[in-house]
């Protein structure tokens, strides 16, 4: 079974468009909170990755929107590793909103891991361990 982490997210006024919805772009920050939450919720802030001198950018998104979110509804926004190769790890998205209890968008990112030079390199050991590590808060809102 893989380790998901679920974050709350409170939406905004400000993070949504002319039609009340959420803009389409803010759904990446909402998996960018999420991906932040998974990592601090195994022990290593995404700043503590950045101090060893890794960086994980990201080089595919993809997303689908089944549903709407608006203004102050509340969304578990869950994400998990669901594939690590080399030198690269796939985090898989999916957004529930809470006043429906729907999943109304699902996604996943690709990212690449690299050094303070920006040359891909193999996932380090403590990065494999947290992809297997289950969460030590599962409260991350």
């Amino acid at each position: 079974m893989k380790s998901v982490t679920v974050e709350r997210i409170r939406i905004r006024y400000g993070e949504t468009d002319q039609m009340g919805h959420v803009y389409y772009g803010n759904y990446m920050l909402f998996f960018e909170q999420a991906r932040a939450a998974w990592c601090r919720e195994r022990g290593a802030p995404y700043k503590e990755i950045e101090a060893m001198g890794y960086k994980l950018p990201c080089v595919e998104v993809w997303t689908k929107y089944r549903g709407e979110i608006k203004y102050d509804d509340v969304i578990a926004v869950r994400v998990w590793v669901e594939e690590a190769r080399r030198a690269a790890m796939q985090f898989q998205y999916e957004i529930v909103n809470e006043s429906s209890w729907k999943s109304v968008t699902e996604g996943y990112t690709w990212h690449v891991v690299v050094d303070e030079t920006m040359k891909a390199v193999s996932i380090p050991p403590f990065i494999r361990e947290m992809i297997e590590k289950e969460p030590e808060n599962s409260d991350s809102a």
